[in-house]
């Protein structure tokens, strides 16, 4: 009984991370990132698919048939999901509509008609188990896509870990099914693994990896070159010199830096190219170590020009860096006496008196 009430609970929290899952996805990706529906609908069969396997569940009932149809069509949402974050070609199509609203059928039936088509809802769940191992090998084998710039990224590692878990946890569900193993001996181990890919998924939506050490103090000049997309040793290859023609106009002209609550998956999107491949294009292309300290680069820059600008001398420091895309004075500060050796206030005054020094020395020298 206690272990009962522990999973129940567990399922819970698992309906409410998955939920989370869903409304970070839809209010701040949905309109800009193409993965993103896909990612809710993945996040809803999850919780549907831990509340329909969960003890004391009636599955038997027709008024449970939504929750029912949703998680079992999931393996069909797993699979458009891999593919749009692997394939940059993949596009949804009305005829995945069509599968997955089978694939939901068979479930609903097998479930859910026991008691009075026994023979039909065995054959329908079992060729339910077997397009489910389909669909989730197929969910994987997107992976060689994209595995190898993939791969050069914690989050890219990431993704394909929880690919490949989501993946074999259907694989191992269905065959279960397949040879009649009691669900209540799985259940726990099954809820566990829900927990774990939704706080994966959290993870990944929530948060960019964390800046090690301070942005490194450099020209601006030599990172404006790289910017504009400079040939290096490891720099870009061919198919991504287009994506950084638009990312320098996006960063250069658009000044998409300033936007706040900006992240690599929201830049990606409007890129219109894989947040792995963007990553690869900053840390190798453009030579910047992290997202961070690419974005903070140009902020930067800006907060200099602004600083250095004797039309601006009277605006506080606090508003260039707002304007620059920072959220609040202590970050800018630490990053722009990292980056100068300087404070921002004394960056001013240096700059305010650089044109006086230069005429002194013009002077002595007539």
């Amino acid at each position: 009984m206690a272990l009962t009430a522990l999973e129940l609970g567990l399922r819970g929290a698992v309906v409410a991370l998955f939920l989370v899952v869903c409304a970070v996805l839809l209010l701040r990706y949905a309109a800009v990132h193409r993965a993103a529906s896909l990612g809710a609908a993945m996040g809803a069969a999850g919780a549907a698919y831990a509340i329909t396997t969960a003890p004391f569940f009636p599955a038997t009932s027709f008024g449970s048939s939504p929750f029912v149809a949703f998680a079992m069509a999931s393996p069909v949402i797993f699979w458009l999901w891999a593919r749009a974050m692997f394939d940059e070609q993949f596009v949804l199509r009305p005829w995945h509509a069509a599968v997955w609203t089978l694939l939901a059928g068979l479930g609903v039936v097998s479930h859910n008609c026991w008691t009075i088509w026994p023979d039909v809802a065995r054959t329908c769940g079992r060729m339910l188990a077997l397009a489910t191992i389909a669909f989730a090998v197929l969910g994987v084998t997107q992976i060689p896509k994209g595995w190898r710039t993939a791969l050069t990224t914690a989050r890219g590692r990431l993704l394909i870990a929880l690919v490949i878990g989501v993946g074999l946890q259907m694989v191992l569900a269905a065959a279960a099914g397949l040879a009649a193993i009691p669900t209540r001996s799985i259940s726990l181990s099954a809820a566990l693994g829900l927990a774990t890919f939704a706080l994966m998924s959290i993870w990944m939506m929530l948060f960019d990896p964390p800046v090690s050490q301070p942005a490194t103090a450099g020209t601006a000049g030599g990172q404006a070159g790289r910017a504009s997309g400079a040939s290096e040793p490891n720099g870009p290859s061919t198919q991504d010199r287009a994506s950084l023609n638009r990312l320098n106009h996006l960063m250069t002209t658009e000044r998409a830096y300033r936007q706040e609550g900006l992240t690599i998956g929201l830049l990606a999107a409007r890129l219109g190219m894989p947040e792995y491949r963007l990553r690869t294009v900053i840390n190798g292309g453009l030579g910047h170590r992290n997202f961070n300290a690419f974005l903070n680069r140009y902020r930067l820059d800006e907060a200099k020009a602004a600083l250095a600008d004797t039309n601006q001398a009277e605006v506080p420091v606090l508003t260039i860096a707002l304007d620059a895309g920072f959220q609040s004075l202590a970050p800018f500060n630490r990053a722009f006496k990292a980056d100068t050796g300087l404070t921002p206030s004394e960056f001013r005054r240096q700059a305010a008196a650089a044109p006086t020094a230069d005429t002194a020395e013009i002077a002595r020298s007539e």
